[in-house]
């Protein structure tokens, strides 16, 4: 609601609706740049720029404390937008702005690429980064051998995880995401399963007719059975359908129901389990927990994922944002003198992008950046290390020759030919206007001719932006994705890196995952 306010007011003020790409803009600039620039400011900035990483601390030594965040699917063109679209919602132009953790000192570019494709899926990218092992697509922190469907293949195959390392190691361990926690990234950190798709054993009787006779344990199952340590002390999501016997009525949604057919209520079992623990739903319990009280917390906000950060503030029931989550994670696992090791994802930027919807693909972006912001408030970098990524890319880009300060999802207003901004928008050889953000692929393309786009209508939050190929669903991309990182031998992460060395950067900082 906020957001749509702001793009609301800025739109008005600008003034840059138009019914036809034959009517010229209007005569307001685009989103103005509020510092003063010159030839004098970008020498100073880059002197000061050198300055500053001659200046920057390396600290070196163990880490009590591990943070890994990840950004399903936010590749390089989606930071620089989402960058651009953070700072013209405080009426910026935006380009000069950065992401919380675009202030690392450090940074890497991660090969994504897994063992059997060259573009891939959140599966086996995540266990790259959570075993050191790179494996096939589809298959949830197993190496290559095992065979995707099979799970008479899985014994012996599975790769341990650096959350199981930190739980022998007598740390803490906690697992945050905005999509349900059987979701591939998040699976990734506690399960070994030989497809992704199998959350629930539902899920597994629907696929695999002898893994479900055979009693092969679902994701969600995975979870509450976790045997390592005390088990996991965070787990923060959607997902609760997976979690509930097909005959209790979801807490939040009077039409709805689990699915697991095994009539085993997974939350419960989470509770009894454990001594202070606790199971939770809704924003109302989460504003209640006690980190000194409440040592094991399962929260699951949805049956299936959470809410994107734009129409959260319309949930039902309430959900945390993802920095909420985040500092409630923090709170609970810092009891422990040994440390934790927490992973946090923002799994629906992917989503958005999936739907071809860069509106809600860079709201989410943000909402990362802003968990990003208050973990850095809230840790000693002295004893923690922070590492900020992404599984994989898009096929989204930024195109065009955009003046300075254009709204960043609006249609394409260029420097005219005597500097000053040109009178109409940029056009198509079909004299048709065009965005800025558009997709290689995805629901947003057209069939036939291309429609006369307007301001108003491509800068709404529901717009799917345009794509060539027509597909379903948009695909991820294949090129690298950016890595940052600070604290703690945060320095260890720097080149061209194969995915899976963020694994040993990691273990290596808490001294954990050696043979």
């Amino acid at each position: 609601m906020y957001i749509t306010k702001r793009i609301t007011a800025s739109l008005m003020i600008l003034g840059l609706a138009l019914s036809a790409i034959g009517q010229a803009p209007p005569p307001q600039a685009p989103f103005p740049v509020k510092r003063v620039e010159n030839a004098d400011m970008w020498l100073t900035d880059g002197w000061n720029a050198v300055e500053m990483a001659k200046k920057q601390k390396m600290r070196n030594g163990k880490a009590k404390n591990v943070i890994l965040f990840v950004g399903d699917g936010m590749g390089i063109s989606t930071m620089t937008a989402a960058r651009i679209f953070e700072a013209q919602m405080r009426g910026e132009s935006g380009e000069e702005n950065r992401l919380s953790f675009e202030e690392f000192p450090f940074t890497a570019l991660s090969k994504t690429y897994s063992v059997n494709q060259q573009t891939s899926d959140s599966a086996p990218t995540m266990s790259a980064m959570m075993t050191g092992v790179k494996t096939d697509d589809g298959v949830i922190s197993v190496n290559q051998n095992v065979v995707n469907g099979d799970h008479t293949t899985v014994a012996g195959n599975e790769t341990k995880t650096l959350i199981q390392y930190a739980e022998e190691s007598g740390r803490s361990t906690g697992v945050i995401s905005t999509a349900r926690l059987t979701h591939a990234t998040p699976a990734a950190c506690y399960a070994h399963s030989p497809d992704r798709d199998w959350e629930s054993d539902k899920d597994i009787s629907n696929q695999s007719k002898p893994a479900h006779e055979a009693k092969f344990p679902d994701i969600a199952r995975q979870l509450i059975e976790f045997k390592y340590g005390d088990g996991l002390e965070v787990a923060f999501g959607g997902g609760r359908s997976k979690f509930l016997p097909n005959t209790a009525p979801d807490p939040e949604y009077a039409d709805r129901k689990g699915e697991r057919l095994d009539g085993r209520n997974l939350p419960a079992e989470w509770v009894a389990r454990r001594k202070n623990s606790s199971y939770i739903w809704n924003k109302k319990q989460f504003d209640a927990l006690d980190p000194k009280k409440d040592k094991q917390v399962l929260g699951l906000f949805e049956p299936s994922h959470m809410q994107y950060e734009h129409d959260r503030p319309q949930d039902s029931a309430g959900e945390p944002s993802l920095t909420e989550m985040t500092n409630k994670a923090i709170d609970i696992l810092s009891t422990n003198k040994n440390g934790y090791f927490l992973m946090v994802e923002g799994g629906r930027v992917d989503h958005g992008h999936h739907d071809g919807n860069a509106y809600r693909a860079l709201g989410d972006t943000v909402a990362l950046s802003d968990a990003v912001r208050a973990t850095i408030r809230r840790v000693n970098l002295d004893e923690t290390l922070i590492i900020v990524t992404a599984d994989h890319s898009h096929t989204f880009f930024i195109q065009g020759y955009p003046v300075r300060g254009n709204n960043i999802l609006g249609l394409v207003r260029q420097v005219g030919a005597n500097g000053a901004l040109a009178d109409s928008y940029a056009a198509d050889r079909n004299r048709k206007p065009f965005t800025t953000l558009g997709y290689a692929n995805g629901p947003g393309a057209r069939t036939g001719e291309r429609p006369n786009l307007t301001q108003a209508g491509v800068t709404d939050p529901n717009y799917k932006q345009e794509a060539n190929i027509p597909m379903s669903s948009e695909t991820h991309a294949g090129e690298d994705v950016a890595i940052f990182a600070t604290g703690v031998n945060a320095h260890l992460i720097r080149g061209s890196m194969e995915q899976n060395w963020i694994f040993f950067v990691m273990a290596d900082a808490m001294r954990i995952g050696r043979k």
